[in-house]
């Protein structure tokens, strides 16, 4: 077992100015306000500002998270960005991250796994701290989700916004053999064969655009409140934890309906889940790290206390990690 622990030493968000309410939504596209709310819990979205892209969202989110962890750019070895809509086809958006934090020249990379792109992340940074290979690992979750959204298909547009969130996940010693701190067990998944439920119909390779979101709601949530639900089962089961031992449930924010059919599989009480959709949309691999900022910054989420992370996107890919915060 490795001697070292991987902490949350700091965490960011950033949410664009521009914000899209349902209400005025409607004035673009055939729906509702009820509409919308009633299918999944979303009143409003934030879309990125004319010029913005997923990299100055990310340094945005990112240089909250380091303040709160008391770190400076040039402490960071390793940065890690989730994200589907990245700056550019190449180079990662993470190298402009790094380029626009001002960080020394380390390891910097993009993770594709859509919704699940955090987690996905976040276990790749346990593995180069555990392992002694890095020390302060940037893991961001960030997302321009409105610049491949198809306005004529209103049952998925109205879903997504714009947004990032950042963690600085560090090394430390063990605090106690009984109570160990931090990233206590990852899990992670993947089913090509249910990649045609959601997917963007373009891409370099294949028609040499970036193609529009689609997506097979129905199957959508049916696997989402399966694994998701199967994923904090297993993390939990991993690190030899009781459900009714978990003090807050941050999954990824897609659908209301999604998120409260997991807690009643999973008998948490609602009053333990971290939900932001109403005023975030769907921001892909940023909600999680999204609703830990705000979980966090308004008191609810306390050192200490058990975290868990699931999600499910694009792939079918889905995951879920287990950390004492």
């Amino acid at each position: 077992m490795s001697q070292i622990e991987t902490i949350i030493a700091g965490v960011g968000s950033f949410l664009p100015a521009r914000t899209m309410t349902n209400h005025e939504l409607a004035k673009r596209v055939d729906t509702s306000d009820e509409w919308i709310r009633s299918r999944s819990g979303i009143g409003e979205r934030h879309y990125a500002c004319e010029g913005e892209v997923t990299s100055d969202l990310a340094v945005n989110a990112s240089r909250a998270a380091l303040e709160q962890a008391g770190l400076s750019p040039r402490d960071i070895d390793l940065i890690i960005v989730a994200t589907v809509t990245p700056d550019k086809t190449f180079p990662s958006t993470a190298v402009y991250v790094q380029q626009k934090l001002g960080c020394p020249p380390g390891i910097a990379f993009d993770v594709s796994a859509a919704c699940a792109g955090f987690l996905y992340a976040t276990n790749i940074a346990h593995n180069f701290i555990s392992t002694g290979q890095v020390r302060h690992a940037l893991v961001i979750g960030a997302e321009t989700l409105s610049c491949f959204l198809d306005w004529e298909d209103r049952a998925t547009c109205v879903l997504f916004g714009d947004g990032a969130g950042a963690v600085v996940f560090s090394a430390a010693a063990p605090h106690t053999a009984a109570a160990p701190r931090g990233i206590l067990a990852t899990y992670l998944s993947a089913d090509g064969t249910l990649a045609e439920h959601l997917y963007a119909d373009g891409g370099p390779s294949s028609t040499q655009t970036v193609g529009k979101v689609r997506m097979n709601g129905k199957e959508v949530f049916r696997n989402a409140v399966q694994e998701i639900s199967n994923a904090v089962l297993e993390v939990t089961e991993r690190a030899r934890v009781k459900r009714e031992e978990i003090d807050w449930f941050v999954p990824h924010q897609a659908n209301i309906r999604i998120i409260e059919a997991c807690a009643k599989r999973l008998d948490l009480d609602g009053s333990k889940i971290i939900v932001t959709i109403e005023k975030h949309a769907n921001t892909s691999s940023a909600s999680i790290p999204l609703a830990l900022d705000q979980g966090i910054r308004d008191g609810r989420i306390k050192r200490g206390e058990l975290l868990v992370f699931a999600a499910l996107g694009g792939g079918l890919a889905w995951g879920s990690a287990l950390i004492r915060y």
